[in-house]
């Protein structure tokens, strides 16, 4: 493909290209070049991955069904054409894109190719600062020293003997301070001796962010530098949320975390804060498979059960619909591959609808509000539903301790933090207990999610949102409810895994998920697709073995007296059908 020289001075001004963001362009004329994902097409069909019940084969299959989609002529002589003209540029296979810098007229030629679906722009993206709140309360003052343990109950599994033995648990972040007293002993690195961080660790911060106003461009104005070859926290966020997910104790025996029995990797996202697009794919990219520190040698194996993002981007930033669905595709590519994505809700309430930054809007991240010590949820804590789509999709999942969280800081100290980026972390240590009770639930991520909404404890609110009571269960404030460990493990340890789909979504908006139990099996519908009316099961024979006329969902389909087989699922709302697979 013919591209114009990339050491033209001056560029015309012209329309925005078709399939290029207004905001790329913008910049790319200002500034006379500009960071772009270059988004290509089509997208890996991953539906296969539903029918397999190991994690790692679940991994494995979709990682190479994304290697593969990337794998076309077109695409790869794209790539060559940048290397000739002298344009750095990073592979992410997760989304079947490409980041790179580069002048309009590249970008304009780039937008040509039929291989290319989309340029989105890679503005810079701030985390959410932790938020100063009043934690006074009615229990005689302040709460004790990392009270979210007990008030969720993981003590009392921890009694069981289930402490989160055997899962991989991944954060993106500001980075971690891995050698900290309470994180080295489970950094999955650490070996007790000597520490090696292939496949542990990522840095995905090459370069100084702007925003941060440095009056030089030298490396040392980060205080971990770039690039780094270990795990280092610039901010001193991410630290305090490992602590929660997977930290042991303080200095007096105090436990921290949740799943203290886990291991965990990371991935550094934002520069002393501030992260975009591009970097938040590089680390989901990394959890996909894990790589050494050289960024080779990719190993789905090695990816994480749950990955924490204590993190959003909102439109302001450079995340709006435009580019809504390359986030949604990566985290859909995660499930697929059998990995929880948790993500905290956001610190803009009390009012209804600021669920409304990625990654916390889309259906498939398992999204957290912040209560605390009381169980009343934060004012700070994002209401639902989603509105920025147009979605109405409900939202929180479910709400966890968030107030007044203590837990590790850089430099072997600990501290108080509140904010959903304190709440999500208690459900990733929430993921791995319930792996831990059952291992046969690892890859499951359905499963994993539905066992953490049901076990939930029901809370209400006074106020309604989105059209959704605060009384109704669930409900836009509190989700499912408040999270309860004791409750989530009992559930986990029920769990058969007979009823499992095969193919999950069908091509009108049909949604199959399944229930942790073999006696029902959970319907859903996709939102903004007109609902049907009937709605039917057959069973491998073709004989119709439930009906039901004007369904309301989610629904719960009864299937506990159904013989082994591939059911057939499906309405009168368009083509298409869902399937599950029923084995004793």
């Amino acid at each position: 493909m013919l591209f114009w020289s990339v050491f033209s001075t001056a560029e015309a001004q012209v329309p925005v290209p078709a399939k290029c963001s207004p905001r790329l362009w913008e910049t790319a004329q200002r500034e006379g070049r500009a960071t772009a994902i270059v988004e290509f097409c089509p997208r890996a069909d991953l539906s296969g991955a539903a029918a397999l019940s190991d994690k790692a084969e679940k991994g494995r299959y979709v990682y190479e069904a994304l290697c593969a989609a990337a794998d076309n002529p077109a695409q790869k002589a794209l790539l060559r054409r940048l290397d000739e003209l002298g344009l750095p540029h990073r592979s992410l296979v997760l989304v079947n894109a490409v980041v790179v810098e580069a002048p309009p007229a590249v970008l304009e030629e780039i937008a040509q190719s039929p291989v290319v679906c989309r340029l989105h722009a890679d503005p810079p993206v701030r985390r959410p600062e932790p938020v100063r709140y009043n934690v006074q309360g009615t229990r005689g003052g302040p709460p004790m020293l990392a009270w979210g343990l007990s008030y969720m109950r993981a003590d009392s599994v921890w009694a069981l003997g289930i402490n989160g033995q055997g899962v991989i648990i991944g954060g993106q972040d500001t980075g971690y301070d891995w050698d900290h007293f309470a994180l080295r002993p489970n950094y999955a690195g650490w070996d007790g001796a000597a520490a090696d961080h292939n496949y542990r660790w990522h840095d995905a911060i090459h370069a100084l962010n702007p925003l941060n106003n440095d009056t030089t461009n030298l490396p040392t104005n980060n205080p971990c530098g770039l690039d780094v070859a270990e795990p280092c926290d610039d901010g001193g966020h991410g630290t305090h949320t490992m602590g929660t997910m997977a930290g042991l104790q303080d200095t007096s025996g105090n436990p921290i975390g949740v799943a203290p029995g886990a291991r965990w990797i990371g991935c550094r996202n934002m520069e002393r804060g501030w992260g975009s697009p591009s970097t938040y794919l590089e680390c989901f990219e990394f959890f996909l498979a894990p790589t050494d520190l050289s960024g080779q040698n990719p190993d789905p194996a090695r990816a994480p059960h749950v990955i924490n993002n204590s993190w959003g981007c909102p439109p302001i930033e450079g995340c709006d619909p435009s580019n809504f669905a390359l986030m949604d595709q990566a985290i859909e590519n995660l499930r697929a591959a059998g990995i929880v994505v948790v993500v905290s809700a956001g610190n803009d309430g009390p009012a209804c609808a600021t669920v409304q930054n990625p990654a916390a809007i889309f259906e498939g991240s398992f999204s957290v509000g912040a209560t605390d010590f009381n169980g009343q949820i934060a004012a700070f804590s994002s209401r639902g539903g989603v509105e920025i789509d147009s979605s109405g999709r409900p939202k929180p999942n479910v709400a966890a301790p968030g107030v007044a969280v203590y837990s590790s800081v850089p430099g072997n100290g600990y501290a108080f933090n509140s904010g959903t980026s304190m709440a999500g972390p208690h459900v990733v240590g929430l993921v791995a207990l319930v792996i831990s009770a059952n291992p046969a639930l690892a890859g499951q991520v359905e499963a994993i999610e539905t066992i953490i909404e049901q076990s939930a404890v029901p809370a209400y609110d006074t106020v309604d949102c989105s059209g959704v009571a605060g009384t109704a269960h669930p409900n836009n404030t509190y989700g499912w409810g408040i999270v309860d460990a004791v409750r989530a493990v009992q559930l986990a340890q029920q769990w058969t895994g007979t009823a499992q789909p095969i193919r999950g979504e069908a091509d009108n908006g049909l949604l199959l998920a399944p229930n942790p139990f073999s006696e029902f099996l959970r319907v859903q519908w996709k939102p903004g697709v007109a609902r049907p009316t009937q709605l039917w099961v057959c069973d491998p024979l073709g004989r119709t073995v439930f009906a039901v006329e004007n369904p309301s969902f989610p629904l719960e389909v009864p299937a506990h007296n159904w013989p082994s087989g591939v059911y057939w699922i499906a309405t009168d709302a368009g083509a298409g059908a869902a399937a599950i697979k029923v084995g004793r």
